[in-house]
């Protein structure tokens, strides 16, 4: 997954990354300006339960084209102390969608490869969506009553899938059916946890959209994706999007492990409402009415069932003592 996503020269995302409408996929924040602006409000809010630092590092991991943090930043000028404490960074190794970023946002953000270049020495706010079904995992498929890993190999000039003896596997469950699939991702634990030491060291709070498992389970979540539909994910290495289903369970483990608390999982549409998605989407209506029946399908779009509202799922990583918003008293 990692070759065919970030390879320099041959990567999906390091070459030819299509996340809009008339490419292979768009997200959250293409589908409705509300998204970011709902984000941003949520931000706002936990900064000033943090007790209005300032500076405050707000950073946003795979930021993608750069839209979801335009509408965060909007919302941010709501409180024009936030909006002047912020020491804006993302978190991009894509060349191409550094470009995108820059020409949405201007000069205003400094980049960064990964989380570890983003200076310590200040609180962090942190932001990803769909960031953590990018990272790659390991499956594991059961066979004659024991587990064996799936690897990738080749059968003549076509890729295939392999099984190999897995000695000492933790985590799967002793009995499970044949052909059963369990998913282990190792990059989405070691992401939580640096986010989580950093946030114990530091203070602050990540929110974490994405979708994925709310709970322990089995199955085969590899998917590629092109031009809006599923394809075969060992077909054209390097030139479609390769995703996993975020393991939340694990993810929240591995934060809490490092000192910080966690609220979600929550489903995208109930957090959304709970922000105050339909207020905003009436104030939007009444200022541009044409486009009242738009805002509704956006809405239906990112919160309803079957659609977004119930297929993502958003999470909470904080320092102890915050309550961020959206999330009630879920823990």
């Amino acid at each position: 997954m990692h070759l065919c996503l970030h390879d320099p020269r041959d990567g999906y995302y390091a070459v030819r990354p299509a996340i809009r409408a008339d490419g292979d996929f768009i997200t959250a924040p293409m589908v409705s300006q509300i998204f970011g602006e709902l984000i941003g409000l949520w931000m706002i809010e936990v900064w000033r339960q943090m007790g209005r630092p300032d500076p405050v590092r707000l950073v946003e991991l795979g930021p993608g084209d750069g839209t979801l943090m335009s509408d965060l930043l909007r919302a941010a000028r709501l409180e024009p102390d936030f909006a002047a404490a912020i020491d804006l960074w993302l978190v991009e190794p894509s060349h191409p969608l550094r470009v995108q970023q820059v020409q949405k946002l201007g000069a205003v953000a400094r980049h960064a490869e990964s989380l570890d270049e983003v200076p310590g020495g200040a609180p962090l706010l942190v932001v990803a969506n769909e960031v953590l079904d990018c990272l790659p995992t390991r499956q594991w498929e059961r066979r004659e009553g024991a587990w064996r890993e799936r690897r990738i190999g080749l059968a003549g000039d076509q890729l295939v899938f392999g099984l190999a003896p897995a000695p000492g596997l933790e985590g799967a469950p002793e009995m499970a059916p044949e052909g059963a699939v369990f998913e282990h991702s190792p990059a989405q634990e070691a992401l939580a946890s640096e986010l989580g030491a950093r946030i114990a060291s530091e203070g602050g709070a990540a929110l974490l959209v994405d979708y994925g498992r709310e709970a322990p389970g089995l199955g085969d979540t590899l998917q590629a994706v092109s031009g809006h539909r599923k394809v075969d994910p060992l077909e054209r290495p390097g030139q479609v999007d390769l995703t996993v289903h975020a393991d939340f369970p694990s993810v929240l483990a591995a934060a809490r492990r490092e000192g910080v608390e966690t609220r979600g999982p929550m489903a995208q549409g109930d957090f959304l409402r709970a922000l105050g998605l339909e207020a905003r989407a009436r104030a939007l209506s009444l200022a541009q009415p044409e486009s009242g029946e738009r805002i509704r399908r956006q809405v239906e779009r990112l919160a309803g069932a079957g659609q977004m509202g119930d297929l993502f799922l958003a999470v909470a990583l904080h320092s102890p003592g915050l309550r961020p918003p959206g999330f009630g008293t879920q823990t």
